[in-house]
């Protein structure tokens, strides 16, 4: 029973590891959250989401009262017959992953774990990390169970999705996938079991596929707008009552802290050699270049002594995490090019006053929050992301009577 289980999460006030401590310990485990930040576990403690998470709070302040536990004291893993980790492996300035960081984190911790601990790791891993693991431990003389059950939901999501979608589940040993298949199998709708490399290549396969169908968009994008196509007439009439380009996507700024290192990762796999991932790499974070190329071309006599307003600096929509923000890169671009930057961000503190933004000479579009959607507009606007459009398609519902049309 989920009751008897005595869970911590390493890394728990986190993105990852909150909503997952939340929704177990309303399952009835009891749940204890480990981290290194003191404000992130002050505001837990208070009952606050540190980030944007749909009903955070309210699922939080349950959680409490369920008994989740929130410390930065190590001692606090003993008693606990499960020790999640939310800590995946990077990329380096060469694209390159870094194990080391899961290591160290593993050899810091693992003084505190009995040996009959279920460790399980949550945040991507490149593949063939926890083979790297298993051997790493036994060299160490450490005789954990090892289980990599990879996080798949969407930021702000989260405590819904870990209800909603299935649970890949992976371990070395039938006992460990047991352990780790009864603790999700009370939050997850259904498991899929895999072997721990395949788990590894699960998740950076599904965050490639999604960078790579974003680079598509945005090549069609700027071939399109380059040569003075309209992009969302074309889009949009692909798009109509067309079933094979239902999941077309539409255009934007591929970023976050998942899509591109994880891209990178598959590709040092595979030796370098996943030329589709390094292609859509080029597009995707070829396109704040060709935004600040955009804004530019908008101002005559360039970008020199103008002022451009970015509006968004969240990485994606409505959400207040900046982690690994495109925005950045036109903002750092266009000061480059010698322009003031004013930005605007409804979920960040440190923003300029709306008005300041849209009075500047050129206004982007970097982020598309439904805070922006009734804006008026009167400077020179790039957007991207087709946001502002309405596009009017000439559609003729039946063909027209051939004879009746001669005959006039």
């Amino acid at each position: 029973m989920l009751a008897q289980r005595k869970v911590a999460i390493v890394g728990g006030c986190g993105h990852v590891g909150l909503p997952l401590g939340v929704s177990l310990a309303n399952a009835g485990a009891k749940v204890t959250l480990l981290d290194i930040n003191p404000k992130a576990i002050e505001m837990v403690r208070d009952g606050r989401f540190p980030f944007l998470e749909k009903d955070g709070d309210r699922h939080l302040a349950q959680a409490l009262e369920n008994g989740l536990s929130v410390t930065s004291e190590p001692q606090a893993l003993r008693p606990c017959d499960t020790v999640i980790f939310v800590v995946g492996t990077p990329v380096d300035e060469h694209l390159n992953p870094k194990i080391s960081d899961l290591l160290d984190t593993v050899k810091e911790y693992s003084p505190h774990l009995s040996s009959d601990t279920l460790v399980l790791m949550r945040s991507t891993l490149y593949p063939g990390t926890m083979d790297y693991l298993r051997m790493y431990l036994k060299e160490q003389s450490l005789d954990f169970e090892l289980a990599f059950c990879p996080e798949r939901v969407a930021q702000g999501f989260a405590l819904e999705e870990i209800h909603d979608l299935p649970q890949i589940v992976s371990a070395f040993t039938d006992s460990a996938f047991e352990k780790a298949a009864s603790l999700f199998g009370t939050i997850a709708p259904s498991l899929v079991r895999l072997t721990p490399m395949e788990a590894e290549m699960a998740k950076l396969m599904t965050n490639s596929w999604r960078y790579v169908e974003f680079a598509v968009a945005n090549q069609f994008y700027m071939m399109a707008e380059k040569t003075g196509i309209d992009f969302y007439r074309v889009f949009e009439a692909i798009r109509y009552n067309y079933p094979r380009a239902r999941g077309f996507k539409a255009p934007g700024f591929a970023a976050g802290p998942c899509l591109f290192k994880d891209t990178m990762q598959l590709s040092s796999f595979f030796d370098h050699q996943f030329n589709l991932g390094h292609a859509a790499m080029l597009v995707n974070e070829g396109l704040a270049s060709f935004v600040v190329q955009m804004a530019e071309n908008r101002l005559a006599g360039g970008l020199h002594g103008k002022t451009v307003g970015l509006l968004g600096m969240a990485f994606k929509a409505n959400n207040d995490d900046t982690r690994e923000s495109l925005s950045f890169r036109v903002k750092k671009l266009l000061a480059f090019k010698g322009a003031q930057v004013k930005c605007h961000d409804p979920y960040l503190d440190d923003s300029h006053h709306i008005n300041d933004v849209l009075g500047c000479d050129c206004v982007i579009l970097t982020t598309p929050h439904s805070e922006y959607r009734n804006l008026a507009i009167e400077q020179p606007l790039i957007d991207v992301w087709g946001f502002f459009r309405k596009v009017e398609l000439e559609v003729i519902s039946k063909a027209p009577d051939l004879e009746l049309a001669r005959s006039k």
